[in-house]
């Protein structure tokens, strides 16, 4: 098909928009995982606080049972639940389609029938064509602020089927990000995977072990058990956080490394459109200037004639 001045003009316009969009999202892009990595660095500070007040309450012979009681499987529970974070939009490359395949291989090795709860449509769907029985789907969070809800539901749903001995164990997985050189397309993220529930018995022990880090050690007053329990439910609620905000950092990363690829195919495309466009006008100006010559030329031939 050849190409008109006027269709090529139309071609840049059009390349142009869509560059300004991709840029734009670009920007977006950056600025969320700033979000999610300063609020995955500040829970990193509450998180050690949860761990030094259950490792105050494990002091002891009656902490070291109530753990115990805690990490131990109850009685006629079965089964395996996972969490799998995923997105609700494209454009991520293959951020769905890593952390999926990693969650089904993983599972395949594990015992039992797992029940899969996955957060964002994307990979529901794409967990829901490897086979995997679907207990629910949850939305993917748009902020720091919306997550803390996605935790709450997570923990409220797991907690039933849990009761009903449908959940003994219970997986977290999602991408984590790796972050190469943030100025260039080196953004990465790896799958990964933590077990959350039961409870682990050497970490328990680790967290007994861990020093306090002021001179006067602190008692836990009432009923130890009641407080271990509440420690144990932040523990998890932070777990989770984490895992969302990690997913979202790791989202965004694939997000912006797809849009910077975006950009410079778009880049050169315009330069391909431009340099056809500037040689479709030479060739027109010259084939102007020819018509000029000729007509000159046989202007000159006629005056001669006569």
């Amino acid at each position: 098909m050849t190409d008109t001045t006027a269709g090529l003009r139309r071609k840049i316009t059009s390349a142009g928009d869509l560059q300004s969009v991709v840029r734009t999202m670009k920007v977006m892009a950056a600025s969320s995982i700033s979000q999610y990595e300063q609020s995955v660095r500040a829970l990193g500070d509450y998180n050690r606080t949860v761990e030094l007040g259950l490792g105050v309450c494990l002091r002891g012979t009656a902490g070291a049972a109530a753990w115990m009681h805690a990490a131990n499987r109850p009685a006629g529970t079965q089964g395996i639940g996972a969490v799998v974070f995923g997105s609700d939009q494209g454009l991520v490359g293959q951020f769905n389609d890593v952390v999926a395949d990693y969650a089904v291989e993983t599972l395949s090795t594990l015992p039992g029938k797992p029940l899969v709860w996955a957060v964002g449509e994307r990979a529901h769907a794409r967990l829901a064509d490897a086979g995997l029985p679907m207990a629910g789907l949850f939305s993917v969070p748009n902020s720091v602020k919306a997550i803390t809800p996605l935790v709450g539901q997570i923990l409220l749903e797991s907690g039933q089927q849990q009761s009903q001995g449908k959940a003994a164990e219970l997986h977290l997985f999602h991408n984590r990000p790796i972050f190469h050189n943030r100025s260039s397309a080196g953004a990465a993220y790896a799958p990964v995977s933590q077990r959350l529930l039961p409870l682990d018995e050497s970490w328990g022990r680790r967290l007994a072990a861990l020093p306090w880090p002021g001179t006067n050690l602190p008692e836990v007053l009432g009923d130890g058990t009641a407080t271990l329990r509440v420690l144990i439910r932040e523990y998890l609620f932070v777990s989770l956080f984490r895992a969302c905000a990690e997913s979202l950092a790791s989202e965004n990363a694939s997000r912006l490394a797809a849009m910077q690829r975006a950009d410079k195919n778009i880049e050169e495309l315009l330069a391909t459109l431009i340099d056809r466009s500037h040689r479709l006008r030479q060739s027109s100006i010259d084939e102007e200037l020819f018509d000029v010559v000729s007509g000159f030329e046989a202007l000159i031939a006629e005056q001669r004639q006569s």
